[in-house]
């Protein structure tokens, strides 16, 4: 049965986030936004392009003014400009006006890219998410967080823009692989740790069935997750003050992803630098010793690592020292005052963030201990 949550902005209506178990009502939505009389052009990856493009491309057909589809190579790889240019190309062979409609059916990297050519193309069009993997579906497509990587360094290059509309068919989890859907899981436990301890319980006594994938228990997982996001990116649409507790995680996180030549996924890194922010927490006595243990040992049973190999900190600190997430030469970390309760602080030292690091860094000594 499908569910909704509306998303505001200024206490009005701006999108609602749809959770449903097939694509069944997708073309429903779309003709609740005008979409009769609008081009819609499906953006997506070769890999998203094999499971789902034709069957999306084949529900629009005949039923829009046009359906057109574009895909692009699968990775993180193709997050950059080429590939922005590369649509926006496409989009004026095509003949696409501004009253026409994009469409994302994919992961976070379609999503991100999809959403800034919307932004930008002839100063905005509409988008809609469709995303297809459990971190675009937990985080990504909600918010309106749109970018590419840059040179390497990650969301360098964006703008916020809102979507129409956000459309999750959580049957399309059952075809993830094991590590791309764990990878998500590293987002749905950064939005407990820092708003919502009882979520946070509910993961845990849940794990047997959100492991196997049973699609109610995933369903109730990301409606609890999503209102978490919700409830920040209300408040704070473009990221002034609160939204940047969603950034739990996400500093040392981010620096890994580059120093790792993106060789583990983002879901991945998030639970690295979450790892590494509650160590920082617990020595700060927010957290007691027990608590920072939990945390950490809580993304294991998820699949997700709690410590990398191949990394030289004083790399890692410099990466940091890059992020966007820079203000007036400070980093604004994310640290827990308690399970559920996210604080900004920007007086984290070096010290503090390489001693962090070392905690989560898995060395040859480790392995001989």
């Amino acid at each position: 049965m499908s569910e909704r949550l509306p998303i505001l902005f200024n206490k009005k209506p701006c999108y609602d986030i749809v959770f449903t178990q097939s694509f069944d009502e997708l073309w429903d939505e779309l003709k609740n936004l005008g979409c009769e009389n609008r081009r819609i052009c499906i953006v997506t990856d070769s890999k998203v392009d094999e499971l789902y493009g034709k069957s999306v491309l084949e529900i629009l057909q005949g039923k829009c003014l046009k359906a057109s589809k574009y895909a692009f190579p699968h990775g993180e790889e193709s997050k950059n400009l080429d590939t922005v240019r590369e649509i926006y190309k496409f989009l004026i062979e095509e003949g696409f006006d501004r009253k026409d409609l994009l469409l994302a059916l994919g992961g976070g990297v379609v999503g991100d890219t999809t959403g800034y050519v919307a932004a930008t193309y002839l100063r905005g069009i509409d988008f809609v998410q469709v995303p297809t993997t459990l971190l675009s579906q937990a985080d990504s497509s909600i918010g309106g967080k749109t970018g590419v990587d840059f040179d390497g360094y990650k969301n360098m290059v964006g703008a916020f823009k809102m979507p129409s509309l956000v459309y999750m068919n959580l049957s399309v989890l059952t075809t993830l692989d094991d590590r791309q859907f764990f990878s998500g899981f590293g987002e749905v436990m950064k939005h407990g740790l820092i708003k919502d301890a009882l979520f946070y319980e509910w993961l845990i006594e849940n794990m047997y069935e959100i492991c196997e994938r049973d699609l109610n228990v995933l369903q109730e997982m990301l409606i609890r997750s999503c209102t978490v996001k919700k409830l920040v990116v209300e408040k704070d649409p473009t990221e002034l003050g609160e939204r940047a507790l969603l950034n739990f995680g996400h500093t040392i996180g981010h620096a890994i992803e580059k120093a790792k030549n993106f060789e583990l996924f983002h879901g991945e890194c998030v639970a690295l630098g979450a790892v590494a922010a509650a160590y920082i927490s617990w020595k700060r006595e927010m957290l007691s010793m027990e608590e920072y243990y939990e945390i950490r040992d809580m993304f294991v049973p998820f699949y997700l690592p709690i410590s990398v190999d191949g990394i030289e900190p004083e790399e890692i600190l410099r990466l940091t020292k890059s992020d966007k997430k820079m203000e007036s030469g400070k980093i604004k970390f994310v640290l827990l005052k308690k399970i559920g309760k996210a604080v900004i602080d920007n007086t984290v030292t070096d010290e503090e963030i390489l001693a962090a690091i070392n905690e989560i860094n898995f060395s040859e000594e480790d392995a001989h201990a």
